[in-house]
């Protein structure tokens, strides 16, 4: 088994503060995860081969508000990792334009943790 600094992985921070329905809070994270993929496939297609080979791992995790989910997209970015901010449609649940989520990676597991290990895991 890989140990973690060599794992790849993504992690999605959501905002708590939006109180999404499941539904609403899946598909956002589903919106970041393909997005992130296709920034990877286009950025660092060698990452995301052995991130899809070592079984695609995910971790979703809460920001208390859309300050701290700015403030962990900025790092995400000023580190160089694969990183996309989700802003709704407005269609359902909440007004057009609003970010909902951050999907980070895939990326090197340590790399990313250094950024999201603090953040609470959704439940």
């Amino acid at each position: 088994m890989p140990r973690p600094e060599y794992e790849t992985t993504m992690v999605l921070i959501t905002r708590s503060d939006l109180n999404l329905s499941k539904g609403k809070l899946a598909a956002q994270c589903s919106h970041a995860t393909a997005e992130c993929i296709l920034k990877a496939k286009r950025q660092s297609p060698t990452i995301l081969e052995k991130y899809l080979k070592s079984g695609a791992r995910k971790i979703v995790c809460s920001a208390s508000n859309i300050d701290v989910l700015k403030r962990i997209y900025g790092e995400a970015k000023a580190a160089g990792l694969i990183c996309y901010m989700v802003m709704d449609a407005g269609h359902t649940e909440i007004p057009a334009g609003t970010t909902t989520v951050v999907g980070i990676g895939p990326g090197m597991r340590n790399s990313i943790d250094k950024i999201t290990s603090s953040l609470p895991l959704v439940k």
